[in-house]
């Protein structure tokens, strides 16, 4: 194992001091010294309230709380995200958890409040990724969900305040290591965006494009598809390029990120969609566990009933299952350059896309739509994210 030499670092509250908070390593643990610079110093979009934050968790932080920052703001309810490497494994707001996360994550429904709902439902998209994510929550962190985080395997989570006694809960996880940052939500970033790669300086304008429903407001569009797809617009402008995500009542069920070609990232993100579809076939929700069962170890489980071969579901009845998955969303950061996507993504339930357009077969996308009663949003505004 890699350690850090003892008195080379000096550990921060804040970035307060000159704008430079050092980091518990780079990339990865042997690229030490590792600092973060305040472009700045007087405004900066964060302070360290307690942990050692890595180089990932720093860049993991900034992404999710953009989009939960944008997501609360454009869908109007609570927002959280569940990243990992960068892009998210999961985004929802606030809405009803349904059996299968109350029975995995051990809440009461009815008791659950707007912001812990939001997280479950983020981070139930795809909890086998989500495990060991950087958390963001819209709202100031509440006793609720503070509990919740306590129980789970996360590294760390940003959000715009925090209640009494919060910290202290969240402090105490992973041996002290947990990391816990504070947003200024009222931060802005410059309006350049510059880059080091390989001794070049890349400039560009942020991307500061406003999402709202406005883009998607079509005659006829429900407004829980508008919703779906309007967050469905901000979970890819921060993901990873190549990438779609899959939504559905107000929560992504499936986001592909980093694929060089698209119908890959649609055939693998909408696996995920068929996974988490399936968990809550009454095969895999009778699951009983005891009490003591991790909670990581139960979705596990969950995810193992699912599998084709071996699983708790026979292929009739699977098949039969996974047909009755409906009314599901689906967004592309880039235009969908052939029909094989939209043939894919209506294997998953997908009854509404929002894309660019404009790419040459345009028209055979639309086609295919028409033919599977879907209805095509062309947006005309790119969101690649690298």
């Amino acid at each position: 194992m890699l350690r850090r030499p003892p008195g080379r670092f000096r550990k921060q509250t804040s970035l307060r001091f000159g704008g430079v908070m050092n980091l518990r390593y780079g990339m990865n643990p042997r690229q030490q010294p590792a600092r973060v610079t305040a472009i700045d110093p007087g405004r900066q979009p964060f302070r360290l309230v307690h942990g050692d934050a890595s180089y990932i968790n720093i860049l993991d932080a900034a992404g999710a709380w953009q989009l939960v920052r944008e997501a609360a703001t454009a869908v109007g309810r609570p927002a959280a995200a569940s990243f990992k490497h960068v892009s998210p494994a999961g985004a929802a707001v606030a809405g009803e958890i349904d059996d299968t996360m109350a029975a995995t994550y051990r809440l009461e429904p009815t008791s659950t409040g707007a912001l812990t709902s939001a997280y479950v439902r983020a981070r139930d998209a795809d909890p086998k990724s989500s495990y060991g994510d950087f958390v963001a929550v819209s709202e100031p962190v509440d006793a609720q969900l503070a509990d919740l985080l306590r129980r789970v395997v996360s590294d760390g989570i940003v959000a715009p305040g925090f209640e009494p006694g919060v910290v202290a809960t969240l402090s105490a996880k992973k041996s002290g290591q947990f990391v816990v940052l504070e947003a200024d939500a009222a931060f802005e970033p410059p309006p350049t965006h510059t880059r080091e790669v390989f001794g070049l300086r890349l400039t560009q304008p942020r991307d500061d494009v406003v999402l709202s429903r406005d883009v998607l407001a079509r005659p006829g569009l429900p407004d829980s598809a508008v919703d779906d797809l309007l967050l469905g617009l901000i979970v890819v402008k921060y993901t990873q390029s190549n990438s779609v995500a899959y939504l559905r009542n107000g929560m992504a069920v499936g986001i592909g990120a980093g694929q060089q070609s698209r119908v890959d990232c649609t055939k693998l993100a909408g696996a995920k969609a068929d996974t988490w579809w399936l968990r809550r076939h009454p095969a895999v929700r009778q699951l009983t566990t005891d009490v003591k069962t991790r909670i990581q170890d139960l979705v596990n489980e969950q995810i193992r009933r699912t599998a084709p071969v071996g699983g708790a579901i026979g292929p009739t009845e699977r098949t039969t299952w996974l047909q009755r998955l409906d009314g599901v969303a689906f967004v592309s950061d880039g235009a969908l350059p052939f029909a094989d996507n939209v043939d894919q993504a209506a294997r998953h339930g997908v009854r509404y896309i929002a894309e660019p357009g404009d790419s040459i077969r345009s028209d055979e996308v639309l086609q295919e739509c028409q033919q599977r009663d879907i209805a095509l949003i062309r947006t005309g505004i790119r969101l690649f994210q690298h």
